[in-house]
């Protein structure tokens, strides 16, 4: 195990000194700037990592994530994220709902010790933020905007609860009953008897910071898509203590906290 994290670090610095004139950016589609560590199918080897490589077909750019297949909508290498979109979503068709099933727990931690990717969550206090495991606290300085959104299906209208949000006839599903959404945690207290959960999809569009929301926001939300981060792969080789590593948002650097004091290391482009 040891030999192949020494691998991988060796294969990330040589591409920060090396990578950006041996392996120039691909494109496909709006998506024009395919560099470490993502490569395209078909570039040439040693270009990329296998387990960020994108497919690209009829102009769309397209990343495989567990059994599911997203479009990618951006990449950005300052702050080390990639933005999906789920395929089953469909502008100006608030009838479309996301193929796949996700939840915050397909991100975590116990599958190995450093996941290619990581989803974070803003915190709506302080005192929230606090409870994030610190993996998550050291990679961000701020954390990713990251919610969820909710499909249920209740046997009864639900009333006096304003998270439950009517989808207003947009979803015609075969369930017999009334079909609500949700967006953010669904604590134990707020749930109601009688409804069930049947799709939980993430988004990370800023909209969704308020306490008013309408299905069409959600909707809006959705087609925004969802981030992702591959700052651990950055962080590795970076710091004495990789959990240490992280990204400062208002210099765009990677920082290690040294005997107090950071040392800062420029994100590469």
């Amino acid at each position: 195990m040891w030999r192949e994290r020494a691998l991988i670090v060796l294969v990330f610095l040589f591409h920060q000194i090396h990578g950006e004139d041996a392996c120039p950016p691909s494109s496909c589609g709006k998506i024009t700037n395919i560099s470490y560590p993502f490569r395209l199918k078909g570039d040439p080897q040693g270009c990329g990592l296998t387990m960020y490589e994108l497919s690209c077909e009829n102009n769309i750019t397209l990343f495989s994530l567990y059994s599911g297949t997203f479009h990618v909508k951006a990449i950005n290498y300052h702050n080390f994220t990639i933005r999906l979109l789920d395929p089953g979503l469909q502008q100006s068709n608030c009838s479309s709902l996301p193929r796949y099933f996700f939840s915050p727990s397909n991100f975590t931690l116990s599958y190995q010790p450093i996941p290619p990717y990581l989803l974070y969550y803003r915190p709506k206090n302080t005192s929230s933020y606090q409870t994030i495991p610190s993996i998550y606290r050291y990679y961000h300085t701020e954390p990713l905007v990251y919610e969820h959104i909710v499909f249920l299906n209740c046997s009864h209208p639900v009333t006096g609860n304003p998270k439950y949000v009517d989808t207003g006839g947009c979803l015609n599903w075969e369930w017999k009953g009334y079909i609500y959404a949700v967006a953010g945690d669904l604590i134990a207290e707020e749930f109601e008897v009688g409804c069930d959960v049947k799709l939980v999809a993430p988004t990370s569009w800023w909209g969704l910071d308020t306490n008013t929301y309408s299905y069409a926001m959600m909707h809006t939300a959705l087609l925004y898509g969802f981030e992702l981060s591959w700052i651990p792969l950055a962080c590795q080789g970076r710091c004495a203590q990789i959990y240490n590593c992280y990204l400062n948002s208002s210099s765009q650097t990677l920082q290690c906290p040294d005997e107090g004091r950071a040392v800062q290391v420029k994100c590469f482009a």
